[in-house]
């Protein structure tokens, strides 16, 4: 007698039943441990900054993402008034150039109308 596609179907469901029963536990180890080196690496990078925080203690991980968090946040707030402080200084500068530019044109011109005189004239200019 030959076997039947139900028959198939059905042992290839279990099959796959089985090994993503056989598989899940390991591929969650894995998470976890991802996870852990991950945390791990954040407590490194914030040494000097947990220490100031909780010296000589164990902190949890969730301690740990807290303090990430908190001072991601704080290194956020200053960029943005760094760069708030940078566009102020561009503007000031860009004002600054500006009325340099005006100020030259000025000057400039000034020069050009008392030297754009009657060359003829025997009349001489002196400041004193």
């Amino acid at each position: 007698m030959a076997p039947s596609i139900t028959a198939v179907i059905t042992n290839s469901q279990e099959h796959l039943t089985l090994n993503h029963k056989l598989r899940k536990p390991l591929v969650e180890k894995l998470r976890r441990e991802r996870i852990n080196s991950s945390i791990e690496q954040l407590k490194s990078l914030l040494g000097p900054e947990l220490l100031k925080q909780q010296p000589e203690s164990k902190l949890e991980k969730a301690e740990i993402l807290e303090m990430t968090v908190c001072f991601l946040t704080k290194l956020l707030q200053q960029h943005q008034q760094q760069r708030r402080q940078l566009n102020r200084l561009k503007s000031t500068k860009a004002c600054f150039d500006d009325n340099l530019t005006k100020t030259e044109i000025s000057l400039s011109s000034t020069v050009q109308s008392t030297t754009g005189e009657d060359p003829d004239c025997e009349v001489l200019w002196r400041p004193w």
